[in-house]
């Protein structure tokens, strides 16, 4: 059982955390406030497991909170503000909740929350090395080793493959049937327009995604960003302090 507690300077938005807990069997909710100071007490004093955070509060902002306790348990920011999702992921959150928060999106950012503090290790799931995809001639099938997949655009009825031996290859597909059959993890989509390998990624500029072994620069969507920034954030160095 993870021990939680919430901290938000807005009842109503206690309330639907609380709710919201109280519907996920691995979480029990053991204290709530509107007030930081009082929260610090309350983690000085109980074994607190995780801690649901608001960003822009009175008297201490999320941020500073948790530069204060010194990464002394789990954290996930709650707030209406996508601007503060960088520094949350910097500062080692587990998730950032966009508020009005769904219980499908809690339970997403509970469950990456519960596989950090009580770690298990399924077994990983084989994938096939290569895939063959229709081409615009009639009864031509290409085979691709998906280790060389860069990056994938889509093109209304069709997608370009970009492979980095240079390749660019199109295909009768749509993003969505590629993005399920592609290894999870390894693929994140950015844009309705675009799927990109992650280990083809150099620099993160901004809503700019620069990759090896191409110039295209891929841009990242509002709608893509929370999911892109969440993969990405186990691998964003920071000092520890």
């Amino acid at each position: 059982m993870i021990n939680c507690l919430i901290i938000d300077d807005e009842q109503h938005a206690i309330d639907l955390l609380t709710h919201h807990i109280q519907q996920t069997p691995f979480l029990n909710l053991l204290y709530s406030t509107t007030d930081p100071l009082e929260g610090l007490q309350v983690l000085n004093q109980h074994k607190i497991d995780l801690i649901f955070l608001d960003v822009q509060m009175p008297s201490m902002t999320g941020i500073d909170f948790i530069k204060a306790i010194n990464r002394k348990c789990k954290v996930i920011l709650t707030t209406a503000y996508s601007e503060y999702a960088m520094e949350g992921f910097e500062n080692e959150v587990v998730d950032y909740l966009l508020k009005p928060i769904s219980f499908a999106r809690f339970i997403k950012g509970a469950q990456r929350a519960l596989s950090l503090i009580q770690p298990s290790a399924p077994p990983a799931k084989e994938e096939s090395d290569f895939i063959f995809v229709k081409t615009e001639q009639k009864g031509k099938l290409i085979k691709i080793n998906i280790r060389d997949i860069i990056l994938i655009e889509g093109l209304k009825n069709y997608v370009k493959i970009h492979t980095r031996g240079g390749e660019k290859i199109i295909a009768l597909l749509n993003m969505k049937d590629l993005e399920e059959r592609l290894p999870a993890g390894e693929f994140v989509r950015t844009h309705k327009s675009f799927l990109l390998a992650t280990g083809f990624i150099r620099m993160i500029e901004g809503n700019l995604v620069h990759l090896d072994h191409t110039d295209e620069k891929v841009p990242v969507g509002d709608t893509y960003r929370e999911t892109f920034m969440n993969l990405m954030k186990d691998k964003i160095m920071t000092n520890k302090k």
